[in-house]
Parts: structure tokens; C-alpha cells; sequence
């Protein structure tokens, strides 16, 4: 069993120098400084359990202000190694989220440290925008999203500015960066 608070330090440190310090994601810089990330590691270790710590998770979002909680990572370092399966269970989340009655309110983004993007090489680069130390599921305020992408007109460009990060910083790069994010945590 993975050591929760080494989990979540680990996955801090990844939010703090891939998504926010290679500006994949221009949202997150705010809602981090303003300690408005919840970070929860779940001690899940099959997929039934994890859907429950998600459900948990989405009620307990729904009832906290968005000025005290705009966002929640839950990391499940012991269930769903294999992307595969942790890409089929996207499906039973979002279903979960329906059935929950967060259509228009909570989205759901995924990360996993074999995420694949359709289309391209295990091995590609570009892949590790949606990379993180351990599987990952974010659920995101459809609002805040709103706000956000009202603020930033170029929202459409996050994509490829993405891949071009990527693929400028490299696999040598990014296992360095890996590595820091590892080092941060211990």
C-alpha cells in the first residue's frame, strides 16, 4: 500500500512544477495559491471502492463554497495501474457524476502516469500533459471553468501550446522533472 502523504506531496509537487511551472494548465496557478486545491489521497484498492471515495468526494465538493474548495485531485495509487482499465472506468465515473446529478455543475479530468492520448506512441512526449506521479481522477467546477476560460479567449490554444512544451522540453526533460517532483516530495 502507497504512503498517502507521500502520495499527495508527490502529486503537490507535480500540480506545483509540470501543471503550473510548464503552464499546462493557466487555471491552476490561482486556485493553488489561494489554497483552494483539496488534495485527498484514497486507500482504495479496487474499482467499487474507488467509485464510493469519488461519489464522497463530489458530495463533499458540492457542499463546500467555492472560495474554500474550487477543486478536488483524488489520487488512487492502488487501484487502476493499467491505463486501460483506469480509462474504462472514466465511463462508470462519469455515469456516477450523471447519476449524482452534476451534469453542467462538476467535470471530470483524468490523469495517470501512462495516460495515452488516441492516436499517438506510449512513448510520445506530448503524452505527459495529462502524465501525473500516480492515477488521478480531478474534478473540476463547470463555473469556475466558465470564469476561467471567459478570462483567457485563447483557451482553444492550451492544447498545442501543450504539446509544443512538451515536446521542446523533451523525454530527458521530463524524466528530470519527474525526478524533482519525487525529490520535493520526500
Amino acid at each position: 500500500m502507497t504512503d498517502s502523504a507521500i502520495a499527495c506531496a508527490e502529486t503537490l509537487a507535480w500540480v506545483d512544477r509540470a501543471v503550473i511551472g510548464l503552464n499546462l494548465c493557466p487555471f491552476a496557478r490561482a486556485v493553488r495559491a489561494k489554497s483552494q486545491l483539496r488534495c485527498v489521497v484514497s486507500n482504495a484498492t479496487d474499482p467499487e471502492a474507488l467509485l464510493h471515495a469519488l461519489c464522497d468526494e463530489v458530495q463533499r465538493l458540492l457542499a463546500t463554497d467555492a472560495s474554500q474548495c474550487e477543486t478536488t485531485l483524488l489520487v488512487h495509487p492502488d487501484v487502476l495501474h493499467d491505463f486501460g482499465d483506469y480509462n474504462d472506468f472514466l465511463d462508470v465515473a462519469e455515469a456516477a457524476l450523471e447519476s449524482l446529478g452534476c451534469e453542467g455543475v462538476l467535470q471530470l479530468a483524468s490523469f495517470h502516469p501512462d495516460y495515452q492520448f488516441a492516436g499517438t506512441a506510449p512513448d510520445d512526449v506530448t503524452n505527459a500533459t495529462n502524465r501525473s506521479p500516480y492515477p488521478t481522477l480531478h474534478l473540476l467546477r463547470e463555473a469556475s471553468i466558465d470564469r476561467a476560460v471567459a478570462a483567457f479567449p485563447e483557451a482553444a490554444e492550451i492544447y498545442e501550446a501543450n504539446m509544443l512544451t512538451l515536446q521542446t522540453l523533451g523525454e530527458a526533460g521530463w524524466q528530470t522533472l519527474r525526478e524533482q517532483c519525487r525529490r520535493d516530495a520526500a
